[in-house]
């Protein structure tokens, strides 16, 4: 067998070599700069101001709770990302994480809840839930099931999977980015506060999309156009709310308080039968699951009330709003109601947030319906952005 001759034999240790040098040295810098948080807590680097948009929330998010093994975990879409705050009074003795997740579907949800409860123990969930992402689909595309921990053997795993990752372009970019200065430094990342989004991450995207009154039609239009709900997701939930139940979780989920304009789309676009379906199945499911001993309560703070009416900057003149930063996303002080009704810590509106109980469905129905009159007669401008963002989701 004939060997190659010296020279081209050098050659190619050359280009293997220098090729292994390359790759080693992207790896190195991309992991030790790690431009998108996904192996940091509590370093310094964590503290740095950084771009508005926050790239690959889940890889962080999961390697967060694997540290901080949190006692109280939130979970959800960007609605409870954005708006539960982790510094609330009734859990100061206890370590809180946002777990929520941009985008996530029940799916997505579900998942970030497998990999906290793995972590444990997690003694309370308050999970928040809407009609239009109560589906099975992917949702975060940048959640990768990888990162879900099932296995004694989590830590090396995800090591690995990070290093893979420190292997792409777009982290080598941005990593070259942060040499030069130009990386950007709008706003915290979410992990220094423990998984809620900085505000003033919000307030740049908001102010790039126009204000609050532009960012109000593409929100609705995302909304209205939801695959949820879906009719195996129950299904699902039950499956991972049995999960937290078989480890002493204590369960709390809510309808998300998005405006009332939002839930007046699903009426407007055919969804609101399908609605109210919807929250009945999950009112007999959640008895089903205390009649299982699971401490499972359902709350709904989302419908025709006090807070979700709130005047659009169109009606009421003003640049923004005191509940939401649109229509879609409520603020932290609407969150704090929120978590002093569930855990009843604290003052919230009268009308804000009921239990919902099966001997109790028909009438809360029958009361969404009479609000939901009354919204169309004191708010002709949301009601007509409303049916206008329902007429364009049924074209074609």
């Amino acid at each position: 067998m004939k060997t190659l001759p010296l020279a081209w034999r050098s050659y190619v240790a050359l280009v293997v070599g220098s090729s292994a040098a390359v790759v080693a040295a992207v790896l190195g810098l991309n992991y030790v700069l790690d431009p998108y948080l996904i192996h940091q807590w509590q370093t310094p680097r964590m503290y740095q101001l950084r771009p508005q948009r926050e790239k690959l929330s889940a890889w962080g998010k999961t390697y967060a709770l694997a540290r901080l093994r949190p006692q109280v975990v939130y979970l959800g879409n960007s609605r409870t990302e954005l708006g539960l705050p982790a510094d609330f009074p009734a859990f100061a003795k206890q370590q809180v994480f946002n777990a929520a997740l941009s985008g996530a579907s029940l799916s997505d949800a579900m998942g970030m809840a497998r990999h906290a409860a793995y972590m444990g123990p997690v003694q309370t969930a308050v999970w928040g839930i809407d009609a239009p992402s109560f589906h099975l689909a992917v949702g975060n595309t940048d959640f990768n099931r990888e990162l879900v921990a099932d296995a004694r053997w989590y830590g090396l795993r995800r090591t690995l999977l990070d290093l893979k990752r420190a292997l792409s372009v777009d982290m080598t970019l941005d990593s070259l980015r942060i040499l030069r200065g130009t990386y950007g430094s709008v706003c915290q990342s979410s992990l220094v506060f423990r998984g809620q989004r900085d505000d003033a991450c919000i307030n740049d995207r908001i102010h790039g999309w126009g204000g609050t009154q532009a960012a109000i039609a593409p929100r609705l239009d995302e909304f209205v156009r939801g695959d949820g709900p879906e009719a195996d997701a129950l299904a699902a939930l039950d499956h991972s709310v049995q999960q937290l139940c078989n480890v002493r979780t204590r369960v709390r989920l809510y309808i998300n308080p998005t405006h009332a304009m939002m839930l007046d789309a699903l009426y407007w676009s055919g969804k609101w039968r399908a609605m109210e379906q919807w929250q009945v199945a999950l009112t007999n499911w959640a008895a089903k699951m205390r009649g299982r001993q699971c401490d499972v309560r359902l709350f709904d703070f989302s419908g025709f009330n006090s807070v979700t009416t709130e005047a659009i900057p169109k009606a009421s003149g003003q640049r923004g709003m005191q509940y939401y930063w649109e229509t879609s996303h409520y603020r932290a002080n609407v969150g704090r109601m929120i978590l002093a009704r569930l855990f009843a810590s604290g003052d919230v509106p009268a009308d804000f947030g009921v239990e919902l109980l099966p001997q109790q469905m028909a009438q809360h129905l029958a009361a969404l319906r009479a609000g939901r009159e009354a919204f169309h007669q004191d708010h002709p401008i949301e009601t007509a952005m409303a049916r206008q963002a329902a007429a364009g989701a049924r074209q074609p």
